[in-house]
């Protein structure tokens, strides 16, 4: 489950200890998170969002779940670039949203129209919700978790949404936050529908996992 932090002063000298990076984190406060107090955390491997103005560890996630998340993208990401269709973005890449809240998809994909006017990426963050947001479920997330960010999505400017449960095998498809358009299985296929025109994967096929034994 998400964890809430009170929001920390950073400190560009920051302890390269990991352990001491957390204690700083929950020991120190202030008025609010400002972009370079958020860019300032430690690189510690957690998943941090900013939600109605608490520092929220995202927690870390299994095997499975990063093993999904690559598929994905590799899959998606070659084809958006050999398309030439915009950038694709993975979960460290925190959105500033209309509210203040900083949100970070498993995979965001910005489609080029929205990118227009921009000559080269920084280390700023992008306004808005991407066109396509990805979320993998894992063990610890809720519904009110899920519920929250679909809202928050499609009111700054997403227009698909794909929830995929690695675990029961199927990908709920958003294009609204009030309830998903439809359940694909996996004999299904997934579609980028005019988000990411042509893509399409098999569900079984991104959801197969390798044996080892």
């Amino acid at each position: 489950m998400p964890l809430a932090i009170d929001p920390p002063i950073i400190n560009p000298d920051r302890p390269e200890n990991p352990l001491e990076a957390q204690k700083k984190l929950r020991d120190l406060s202030t008025v609010g998170w400002t972009d370079e107090s958020f860019l300032q955390l430690p690189d510690d491997g957690h998943h941090y969002e900013i939600i109605n103005g608490k520092l929220v560890d995202m927690g870390n996630s299994g095997a499975l779940h990063g093993y999904i998340c690559s598929t994905l993208m590799i899959l998606l990401g070659s084809y958006i670039r050999d398309k030439k269709l915009g950038a694709i973005f993975d979960s460290s890449t925190a959105f500033q949203m209309a509210s203040g809240n900083k949100r970070s998809p498993d995979i965001a994909f910005f489609a080029k129209d929205r990118l227009q006017g921009i000559s080269l990426l920084t280390s700023s963050f992008l306004v808005g919700a991407p066109d396509l947001a990805v979320e993998v479920l894992s063990p610890g997330n809720t519904v009110a978790e899920i519920d929250g960010k679909l809202e928050e999505y499609f009111v700054n400017g997403c227009r698909l949404v794909w929830i995929i449960h690695p675990v029961q095998r199927y990908v709920l498809v958003y294009r609204h936050a009030q309830q998903p358009d439809y359940l694909l299985k996996d004999s299904d296929q997934l579609t980028g529908e005019e988000v990411v025109p042509g893509f399409s994967a098999n569900v079984a096929s991104l959801l197969e996992v390798p044996n080892f034994g």
